[in-house]
């Protein structure tokens, strides 16, 4: 297909094609949205009625997200967990590379930074351990307050990050451990698993609290969506670090390979 004198491909007659429905689509469904501040459903109603007193979540959302839905949260925080093992597989070395360590990042000729400054340094682990503290509130308070496990967990995802960007690679791998990151990823997705059949043991449905429910207000409150926040925390940070991990190894390795030509 010619158009002037420039050619057009298929694939981009078809992206265009594409862009133009999912917009089209897009638009009629914002035309249809009610005004803003006037939505209302029988379903969100019922569950704000309801939440306090069945669950003693004051955060409507995560009684939803850990009880009432729970079960597709699971489906959720799994495609977390089988994206981080794709992107993983993709950069595993092969048996004819060498294992690429900060050690030997350090000693490539091709790479020569300047050292961070001590106030670098400074900053970073306070912005590291802040990081970690507010992380944690988020996972632990989503029952009683906005947030929950999945922001707990990119907060403190962010925490080596940090680490990483003050300081050098070896302190990131001291840190975070890619085997102890890949446990503790493992350990949060099981973990949320494991609240379901604790609901089967108990000869109720998979996912039924089970757990004491506390006072509405109180941190340990709505039984098992406190456990379920903390696995999923877990879960997410873990599994950030590691794509994060995998990316610096691929990043050096890449560089080692330049330098040695």
């Amino acid at each position: 297909m010619r158009l002037g004198r420039r050619r057009v491909r298929p694939r981009a007659v078809l992206l265009a094609i594409g862009i133009a429905g999912l917009a089209s689509l897009l638009g009629a469904a914002l035309r249809a949205l009610p005004p803003s501040g006037s939505g209302a459903s029988a379903y969100g109603d019922l569950l704000v009625a309801r939440s306090v007193p069945e669950r003693r979540a004051q955060d409507v959302v995560a009684a939803v997200n850990f009880d009432y839905r729970g079960f597709d949260t699971i489906g959720e925080e799994f495609i977390l967990f089988a994206a981080v093992v794709g992107v993983l597989t993709i950069l595993r070395r092969r048996d004819d590379e060498e294992d690429v360590t900060a050690r030997d990042e350090d000693a490539s000729a091709a790479r020569a930074p300047p050292p961070t400054s001590g106030a670098v340094r400074v900053l970073g682990a306070g912005l590291a351990g802040a990081t970690v503290c507010f992380g944690l509130y988020m996972a632990t308070h989503g029952q009683v307050s906005p947030g929950g496990g999945f922001q707990g967990g990119v907060v403190l995802a962010t925490a080596p990050l940090a680490t990483y960007l003050a300081m050098e690679v070896s302190v990131f791998e001291k840190i975070a451990p890619r085997w102890l990151i890949a446990l503790g990823e493992g350990a949060g997705a099981a973990g949320f698993v494991a609240l379901g059949f604790l609901g089967l043991l108990a000869g109720r449905a998979f996912l039924e609290n089970v757990l004491p429910l506390g006072e509405a207000g109180d941190v340990l409150s709505s039984g098992t969506i406190l456990a379920a926040n903390v696995a999923v925390a877990l879960e997410v940070a873990a599994g950030l670090v590691l794509l994060l991990a995998a990316f610096l190894a691929e990043a050096l390795h890449r560089r080692l390979r330049r330098g040695a030509r």
